[in-house]
């Protein structure tokens, strides 16, 4: 028999990014980043790729969920 409390973790998000310019020509442009629950519909917002990527390895390390 199967015992659903060690099945596998499944997590799945949605990820958009998007370019930000600045007006000055000087300023570089930047990406932003979101990542939305599809059974929840809560929306995470990353200013930068690091924080989108620690979000994710929290996510991985997290035993909670």
């Amino acid at each position: 028999m199967f015992d659903y409390d060690d099945a596998p973790h499944l997590r799945a998000y949605m990820l958009r990014l998007w370019e930000v310019r600045s007006r000055d020509p000087e300023c570089p442009a930047t990406w932003r980043f979101s990542l939305e629950d599809p059974h929840t519909g809560e929306r995470y917002g990353f200013a930068d790729l690091n924080g989108l990527i620690a979000f994710l390895k929290a996510e991985l390390t997290s035993k909670n969920k």
